[in-house]
């Protein structure tokens, strides 16, 4: 039988704007290594299961429901089916993002108990904040005693049975009264994932709309619960950041230091790697092996953690961590939880890369395995360095592109504030009466992953350029985060693609036009923000009013459902690229879109093109600031000051200067 022939996959061009990523697709191709990309243009999704019309909840099944009118084995509708399938991965991203929250809130009871080696209260004043907000007391206290009273009251959260959440009461009043009212305040973090679970059972709940209401709750639990709390904790513990400079892509790996990467998404490991690296006696073991020096470089969100705060190299976003092995650079790929491909190990078998796994959670074939525990976190950091170290001279040819992007990222919500406002004028009011004015047209916010899928970073980079001519402010978390990094959207000088509002405010305030907030969690900072601009006044009295909208373009995870439901629920209108995994009902369809926003303010909807993603977000944000009263957004009006304008004034002689300004010439 004839050999089956391979399918014809894309160039590096076609699967990703970045040419780090195209260099080492080449190389990859060269060597005959498979890679996500490839994969993915060799794998046809199911088309069923991509509309969400396949049900494998029971064993009666898998049912797929292909025709109208067909029902599964059980009786249950495509209505039934297709909500039961999003629910179900908002628990799933829920559980996965809240359960870093109670890691991390674990290592904070251990620290203050004084049982967690290596570890350190790093912001006791936003400790203290947090107590008084939680209700412990702090006169006359430690740091220490009042971080396990804050960390129990925090792991108390997910096991909560009844009541309302402590840190959704941060939502304004108006939010929290619709929730209360339809019954979608979260009661407990585990309790919320364990409903869904329960009611997606094979006979349990049938009704498409009180599914998605769980959803709703399940998510909120999230964002509002254990995502806020693994931002908090980590701040707690390892700094608040501000703004700091960084390096991001594959060229910040070294052809002649030890490379490490920490890769995935709980911070407690990679901080104590980090201070590992740095010890002298690693540092000289590190020398004896032929080495100038040790290099700690991240990918994905935990990249994220260590870059906001200590300015840690990111060696790239998702897609990246494959093509980071295919440098031959890399002598350890150190991982704790989710994001982390399966293909690692196999890949690195081509290479000398160590890939080390280190979460109780997590273990992957062929792997090494180096499980973390907070309590002797220190030693087992240096384990893992010294491993690293051992395996240097093991390297073959090594081939690091020669690409890498200055990036500032490290914009907290506290940072925000300051920045807009001073040490003792800290206030949102600037940002606010700019939206208000009309020079910023509303806010965006781009988080999410990549998929290969689709060109990498591609739809990051088109919707960021394009906003930014629109006078859009943008923030962002997560992978979407690391790609405008790439493409130097990260620094002062993207101020070159803003429109002339928005590069006023800018100028006036020292802010850039687009703003790194952290990793995938911290998209808790982002509701923060919405939070803290309502409370200053001017822009309506909830979420739902301001003029915004959060974009994950490029998204691929479960958790990327999750954050679009809290998102939805705390009133924001939410878009998502890439595939419709609701396409197969129009009425889960409508209930996520036009149901959900006369609801609750905020909707889901999956736009698959990018210019119809554009057209939708402006769209709706002059919605918003017509609503409020606001003035028709016209660029035409601004522009005509700041530091530019400035500059251009003073190249002009006194009588031409003066025209400029008047409109008339200098009198005699």
């Amino acid at each position: 039988m004839a050999a089956e022939k391979k399918k014809k996959g894309r160039t590096p061009e076609e699967s990703s704007i970045d040419p780090a990523a195209q260099e080492m697709l080449v190389r990859a191709e060269e060597l005959g290594l498979e890679t996500a990309f490839s994969r993915a243009d060799n794998m046809k999704p199911c088309p069923i299961g991509a509309k969400g019309q396949c049900c494998k909840i029971c064993f009666m099944g898998p049912c797929r429901l292909t025709k109208d009118g067909m029902t599964g084995v059980c009786g249950a509708t495509i209505e039934t089916i297709t909500a039961r399938n999003f629910a179900r991965a908002v628990a799933a991203g829920a559980a996965s993002h809240s359960d870093h929250g109670r890691d991390v809130a674990f290592t904070l009871l251990a620290t203050g108990k004084g049982e967690a080696q290596g570890y350190q209260i790093r912001d006791p004043g936003k400790l203290r904040r947090l107590a008084e907000e939680l209700g412990v007391s702090t006169a006359d206290r430690t740091n220490e005693e009042i971080a396990v009273d804050v960390a129990e009251i925090c792991i108390a959260q997910f096991g909560q049975q009844k009541g309302e959440l402590a840190m959704a009461q941060r939502a304004p009043e108006t939010r929290k009264e619709i929730w209360r009212k339809l019954g979608l305040m979260p009661r407990g973090i585990d309790r919320e994932v364990v409903d869904i679970l329960h009611r997606t059972h094979m006979g349990d709940d049938q009704d498409a709309e009180h599914i998605l209401d769980a959803a709703l709750r399940a998510g909120l639990s999230d964002g509002w619960g254990g995502s806020m709390i693994a931002t908090d904790l980590s701040d707690i513990l390892f700094g608040t950041p501000s703004p700091i400079l960084g390096e991001v892509n594959l060229g910040v790996l070294k052809d002649d230091e030890v490379n490490i990467i920490v890769h995935g998404h709980e911070p407690t490991l990679s901080q104590m790697i980090l201070v590992a690296c740095s010890e002298p006696d690693l540092l000289k073991y590190a020398e004896e092996k032929g080495a100038k020096g040790i290099n700690l470089a991240g990918i994905c969100c935990t990249s994220n953690e260590t870059l906001v705060r200590q300015g840690v190299a990111s060696a790239g976003n998702f897609l990246h961590q494959e093509l980071a092995i295919i440098t031959g650079a890399v002598d350890a790929m150190v991982v704790d939880v989710q994001c982390i491909m399966q293909a690692l190990p196999q890949l690195a078998k081509n290479f000398h890369t160590e890939v080390i796994t280190t979460s109780p959670k997590v273990k992957i074939t062929d792997a090494t395995h180096m499980e973390f525990d907070e309590h002797s976190a220190f030693d087992i950091a240096k384990q893992i360095v010294r491993k690293a170290i051992d395996n240097f001279p093991n390297r073959g040819k090594v081939q690091i592109p020669d690409v890498k992007s200055d990036v500032v990222p490290g914009f907290s919500h506290e940072y925000i504030n300051y920045m807009l406002g001073g040490t003792y004028r800290g206030s949102f009011r600037p940002l606010n009466d700019a939206i208000m004015s009309g020079r910023i047209r509303g806010v965006v916010a781009d988080v999410g992953c990549n998929n290969p899928r689709m060109q990498q970073d591609f739809q990051h980079d088109y919707l960021v350029r394009e906003l930014l001519k629109q006078d859009v402010l943008v923030v962002q978390t997560g992978c979407g985060a690391i790609a405008s990094g790439k493409y130097g959207f990260l620094l002062g000088e993207a101020l070159e693609l803003a429109g002339p509002g928005l590069r006023e405010i800018c100028e006036a305030t020292g802010m850039p036009p687009v703003l790194h907030m952290g990793s995938c969690v911290d998209n808790s900072r982002i509701l923060t923000v919405l939070t803290q601009v309502v409370e200053e006044g001017g822009l309506g009295e909830d979420i739902s009013e301001v003029p915004a909208v959060g974009i994950a373009p490029e998204w691929m995870s479960e958790k990327a459902l999750a954050i679009a439901s809290y998102c939805a629920a705390s009133g924001a209108y939410v878009i998502l690229g890439i595939t419709d995994p609701i396409e197969a009902s129009n009425t889960v369809t409508e209930i996520m879109s036009k149901g959900w926003e006369e609801r609750v303010g905020g909707k889901i909807e999956f736009v698959i093109e990018e210019e119809e993603m554009l057209r939708r977000i402006l769209e709706h944000i002059d919605k918003k600031r017509a609503a409020l009263g606001l003035p028709e957004y016209d660029p035409t009006k601004f522009g005509q000051s700041g530091d530019k304008r400035m500059n251009e004034l003073l190249e002009l002689k006194p009588e031409e200067r003066a025209e400029a300004l008047y409109g008339q010439p200098a009198s005699d």
